[in-house]
């Protein structure tokens, strides 16, 4: 978010410079005088921020995955595209819906602003749509009663930063109409009283509210996501994430698209 109010305030300021002397600083100025450094520089950013912040804000950005917690569907280190029209056109830095289009859909990949400091971001999955109950039994998902279909695959070993490896199950959840990979620890999980993840601990079902989003990540047992902080509202969306466009350390996850 921080990034694109910067870059509407550069955006701005070059805009504003070259307009000033398109009708006026240049009516002024002798014939065969070159324009002044601002205003070469104005004139020569200006289309190119422009065009930058269109995409940035309406079609497509680019974000690097910080952390583990939606592993192994993302590692950290991928740097991914989100499609910012999926969930409607939003207003930069207000983020408010100018035209609605699709909503999220269980089982998508979506990028948000994080509900307990709106400046950061986020990417989770999405679990619960509004109305949705959700219970959390033996660290399965049931969802509107339902229990998700859970297959083992194999076992998992993976590294976090300052840590020892870490082993894993790798099973195949199928949410929605998505069949994707999550990890499964055999340690228990802990949650402050009243969170979220503690009342699902204790067998209670939560319905997820009108106009908000349940977000769990794929990495179960190490992510900070619904359970901890609670829901994801409608107007902290940012978009749809979409497909891997590059990572320093694995070079084979390029072009893989998002599921």
């Amino acid at each position: 978010m921080y990034f694109a109010l910067f870059m509407l305030v550069i955006l701005l300021i070059t805009g504003l410079i070259w307009l000033l002397d398109l009708f006026l600083l240049r009516k002024n100025r002798p014939l065969g005088v070159d324009d002044p450094w601002y205003v070469e520089y104005a004139k020569s950013f200006f289309p190119v921020i422009l065009l930058v912040f269109t995409l940035r804000s309406f079609l497509v950005e680019p974000f690097k995955i910080p952390s583990g917690s939606m592993m192994p569907t993302l590692l950290a280190g991928d740097y991914i595209l989100v499609n910012k029209f999926t969930y409607g056109f939003r207003i930069p830095i207000l983020n408010n819906t100018i035209l609605e289009m699709n909503h999220p859909k269980r089982g998508d990949v979506f990028v948000f602003h994080y509900p307990p400091e709106p400046t950061i971001d986020y990417i989770k999955r999405v679990v619960g749509v509004p109305g949705d109950t959700i219970q959390y039994q033996d660290k399965k998902l049931i969802i509107n009663g339902k229990q998700l279909e859970l297959t083992f695959e194999d076992n998992y070993e993976y590294e976090m930063q300052g840590a020892n490896i870490i082993n894993a199950r790798r099973s195949k959840e199928q949410l929605g109409d998505v069949a994707h990979d999550i990890l499964i620890h055999d340690i228990p999980n802990q949650y402050i009283a009243d969170s979220p993840g503690a009342k699902l601990l204790n067998g209670e079902t939560i319905t997820v509210p009108e106009g908000n989003y349940f977000a769990m990540g794929d990495n179960r047992d190490n992510s900070a996501d619904s359970r901890v902080w609670g829901f994801v509202p409608e107007h902290n969306l940012v978009g749809k994430a979409f497909f891997i466009w590059f990572n320093f350390d694995k070079l084979d996850r390029i072009g893989s698209s998002i599921k």
